[in-house]
């Protein structure tokens, strides 16, 4: 367990330092929009997703609009079906109470950085949870960092700091190329985002895009291996 978590904490560390540019631009974003040091830090620790946070803080005003912020971020979560699915081999032998406990720290980075070492040797939840920690963490102070500061920048997006996320989930996307049966999904997905951005109101673009590329992949291997 101790071994798996401080590996896990350790891989995660570079993603996590990236991840703080990220964090300053939402805790900037959350003070122009009049989010408190204590609400920012609540929605850190209970809903901790960026890209959902970000959809609620820019949807923050007064009187909040709750049914529209819980439908936007159930949207743009929806994601993490696919995501809890695909760990599915790494808590094979855990039980439900485990799986509790470790899954509410899960991100797109942390999973990724498992993903990846699980390809390469075999390792226990404890690994996703080290780095879920790890992650927190850096959320945690970036965010924290640029509600404090906030008042230095008037506009969060001037100084091109939201570029770095793209930035880090095009390196995580690339580690997970996995030969030429990986483009043809991959094309689809982004075909499917684009046309979603374009003609559906909302973070739709993100569920479908998951979706498609996923549902693709996988009748491309049942196919695949249907031949052998």
């Amino acid at each position: 367990m101790k071994s798996n978590f401080i590996k896990g904490f350790i891989a995660t560390i570079p993603v996590g330092l990236s991840v703080c540019a990220y964090g300053l631009v939402l805790g900037v974003l959350a003070f122009s929009k009049g989010v408190t040091f204590f609400q920012l830090f609540s929605m850190d620790l209970i809903t901790f997703a960026g890209s959902a946070q970000f959809l609620m803080v820019e949807l923050w005003k007064n009187p909040l609009p709750f049914s529209e912020i819980l439908f936007a971020v159930f949207a743009i979560n929806l994601r993490y079906l696919l995501i809890g699915a695909s760990l599915t081999p790494l808590f094979k032998n855990s039980s439900i109470f485990e799986k509790i406990a470790l899954m509410h720290l899960v991100a797109d980075e942390n999973w990724a950085v498992t993903m990846s070492r699980l390809k390469e040797e075999k390792i226990t939840p404890y690994f996703l949870f080290g780095g879920g920690i790890c992650l927190v963490i850096f959320w945690l102070l970036s965010t924290l960092g640029g509600h404090t500061f906030g008042f230095i920048i008037s506009d969060p997006y001037s100084v091109g700091l939201d570029f770095v996320i793209i930035i880090i989930f095009t390196a995580l996307v690339a580690s997970f190329y996995d030969g030429k049966d990986s483009i043809f999904p991959w094309i689809i997905a982004a075909v499917f985002s684009y046309f979603s951005f374009l003609f559906i109101p909302g973070k739709w673009y993100i569920v479908t895009g998951g979706l498609t590329g996923a549902l693709v992949y996988s009748f491309q291997k049942y196919f695949k291996e249907g031949k052998k």
